[in-house]
């Protein structure tokens, strides 16, 4: 994870702004149209969203096929139904209906036909065609249960023909629908301005005369209908709601409801019809279809009812469509409004806050995570926000579902360029200035601040790392200098991952030698114990590549440990400077390194890196020496082996040597050089203390001698 400065985070938010403003203007608002049709198809899928069609309150009669394929009305035309409708229309009211509502408009009537027959218009022989259809009018609109369609337009409106207009004595009400832009039906207009006053649509007027109660219509576009406040996210408006996609509306055929009255089973209409609001509208495959919310979920035209006189067709069961049935449109309002359950819509100043909140969050992420991290948590965020939303449609409420999903993407991919393009730039130029020649912590650290590496240091308890191979010059003169290169190479590459792998920074190389410090530039307690694995793991290592390189004659390498108080940062010129360490405790690990040779052994430490790694290894106090530059004596150790890792043979080593160095502090040499006599043969350093021990018991020193070794070289 990144680090985010001032300036990460003012582009996150401007660009959080300009995404969430820009999928919630005008100019993109079909994607809130499509927020409705995406939720409504998830609640249809992932929650069980179908009701009781026998409890609904609104029942649609359909001018279906099956009437257009059932005498008397096959082949006739639409004209001359009238009669029959009229007949229909009395037994509904008889059955118990509350209120009746044409979605179906007959604009003429035959007895206003011109066509020539015989010496006189149709019209003229056809008078008296519709006074009973009239009159079945006229006691459906007397008994108030009666209200008839009509399409309001400026230029061409479709109203019932003027006998109709007399006969319901003005019950008329608009059938207009509103379509978004993208020729969708996803809210229907409540009320409509005519000669000045709001007048309720078709639906409105069907429930609020099944409810008892006039709509309540405020000019500022506001309703309410028996104490219910519609919801409305735009002005005058209500957001349908299709529960059940469209399957909980009964539907039943015309064709057989006529044959119904013809049986004259009264009965059959009492239990179909009564206490309902009845719509009676065409639903045919290939006729006023529109398209919904429903378009994604597919939709139904509304749900086969109970027969009364005609047998079901055995045709295929009814399949789910992307359109349905326009009636089943204000049926879907009816229910909505007589049940309290139209869908309730953020207004544009909410919706725009929540986009935001979330293109801001994905922003962020963006900011401070590696790109595919970033998308990662674009999808978990988009995910969680998607179940919120529809769990909450499933009571009715619609979160925006689709601005905020491209909000975010559109986020994600900006904030993703912008760190490409400028917030990474630095970065980028960090990491390929100074890869080859920084530790990856350093450049970490300075990725992490902002800042370009400047003069500075600081005190730090480290442990300093030296090693240098044994003879090089020797090595040098016998290979061509591409050999040497290469040997170099391989050499300095292996020891540096060692160095690498357990925590430490490669400080430099000097010729043969390395330089490593642990503990900086990354804090670390374990450093002391870290730098002697390491020296441990270097060992084994050159072993291996002895063994397998044929390039490699028997190296040996001499390694230096010290552990203190050290300067460490940024250290050179104004100019040119590297992240380096320095004190006298890198000097020390210089010497103790070369001391090495003194003692014939591979790995030297002082007492102060002994004395920060407690149990951990198995040690051999070698002697206490005085390097060149320094007049305090240490001690120095060597390790033999991590602690339980030791062999039989290193811990009868360290044991007899320890006898021998107690003798040889007490002035005991004879006892001394018996004790590392039964080591020489197979331990150098006892063979060396062997011989000095021999000598002081033929020659005894002084009286002020101490036992500390004086080392001249380096």
């Amino acid at each position: 994870m990144r680090g985010i400065g001032r300036r990460d985070i003012v582009a996150a938010i401007v660009i959080a702004l300009l995404a969430g403003a820009v999928f919630t203007s005008s100019p993109l608002s079909t994607l809130q149209g499509l927020s409705l049709d995406i939720l409504t198809a998830l609640r249809a899928t992932f929650f069980s969203d179908r009701r009781d069609a026998a409890a609904s309150p609104v029942v649609v009669i359909a001018i279906d096929d099956e009437t257009y394929d059932t005498p008397p009305f096959k082949g006739s035309p639409t004209l001359i139904w009238t009669r029959e409708i009229g007949r229909v229309i009395g037994a509904v009211v008889d059955g118990g209906a509350k209120a009746i509502g044409f979605d179906v408009i007959f604009p003429s009537s035959i007895e206003q036909s011109e066509i020539p027959f015989g010496d006189a218009p149709l019209g003229d022989r056809m008078k008296g065609f519709d006074r009973d259809y009239l009159i079945a009018l006229r006691k459906a609109s007397d008994a108030g249960k009666l209200v008839l369609g009509e399409s309001l337009s400026n230029v061409r409106p479709d109203v019932p023909y003027r006998a109709q207009q007399l006969a319901v004595k003005g019950n008329i009400r608009a059938l207009n629908v509103n379509t978004d832009p993208d020729d969708v039906i996803r809210r229907m207009p409540l009320s409509f301005s005519i000669e000045g006053k709001q007048v309720p649509a078709m639906a409105v007027e069907l429930a609020s005369r099944a409810l008892g109660a006039k709509p309540e219509l405020a000019p500022d576009g506001s309703a309410a209908l028996a104490g219910y406040a519609i919801p409305s996210a735009e002005p005058n408006t209500l957001t349908l709601n299709f529960r059940g996609v469209g399957r909980d509306v009964p539907k039943f055929s015309f064709a057989d409801l006529r044959a119904c009255v013809e049986k004259g089973d009264g009965e059959f209409f009492r239990r179909a019809f009564d206490g309902k609001v009845v719509i009676l509208g065409s639903a045919l495959n290939a006729d006023d279809r529109k398209l919904t919310s429903l378009r994604l979920a597919g939709g139904y035209d509304g749900t086969p009812a109970p027969r009364c006189a005609l047998p079901a067709s055995a045709g295929k069961a009814p399949a789910a469509r992307s359109d349905i049935a326009g009636v089943f449109v204000h049926a879907t309002v009816v229910r909505n409004l007589m049940e309290g359950d139209a869908v309730s819509e953020l207004g544009f100043p909410m919706r725009t806050i929540l986009t935001i909140a979330i293109a801001g969050i994905i922003a962020f992420a963006s900011c401070l995570l590696a790109p595919g991290r970033a998308m990662l948590a674009y999808l978990a965020l988009m995910t969680v926000h998607t179940a919120c939303a529809v769990s909450l449609f499933v009571r009715g409420l619609a979160l925006p579902l689709t601005e905020p999903v491209l909000a975010g993407l559109a986020a994600a991919a900006l904030m993703i360029g912008y760190r490409f393009i400028i917030a990474d730039r630095d970065e980028r130029f960090l990491r390929r200035s100074f890869a080859l020649y920084l530790a990856p912590q350093v450049i970490e650290g300075m990725v992490a601040s902002g800042k370009m590496p400047a003069l500075g240091g600081e005190m730090r308890n480290v442990t300093v790392f030296f090693s240098d191979l044994a003879g090089f010059s020797s090595i040098a003169e016998k290979m061509t200098p591409g050999e040497l290169v290469a040997l170099m190479n391989e050499y300095l590459s292996a020891m540096t991952d060692v160095i690498e792998s357990h925590g430490g920074y490669v400080d430099k190389y000097i010729g043969d030698s390395i330089v490593a410090v642990f503990g900086a530039p990354v804090a670390d307690p374990d450093h002391a114990c870290n730098a002697v694995r390491t020296a441990l793991a270097c060992n084994a290592r050159l072993d291996e590549l002895n063994r397998s390189h044929a390039a490699f004659d028997s190296l040996a390498h001499r390694i230096g440990l010290n552990t203190g108080e050290a300067v460490v940062g940024n250290i050179g010129s104004r100019r040119r400077f590297n992240y380096t360490v320095m004190s006298d405790t890198v000097n020390v690990a210089s010497r103790l390194e070369g001391a090495n040779k003194y003692f014939a052994t591979s790995i030297m430490a002082s007492e102060m890196t002994v004395a920060q790694t407690a149990d951990n290894f198995v040690w051999r106090e070698l002697d206490a020496v005085r390097v060149k530059g320094r007049g305090e004596a240490i001690r120095v150790y060597e390790p033999l082996a991590t602690r339980g890792a030791e062999t039989p043979e290193q811990a009868k080593t360290a044991t007899g040597y320890a006898e021998g160095l107690d003798y040889w502090r007490a002035r005991e040499f004879a006892k001394a050089a018996a004790c590392f006599e039964h080591l020489a043969a197979t331990d150098a350093p006892s063979a060396l203390f062997a011989r000095r021990a021999t000598e002081l018991a033929a020659n005894p020193p002084p009286a002020g001698w101490r036992p500390v070794n004086t080392l001249e070289g380096k």
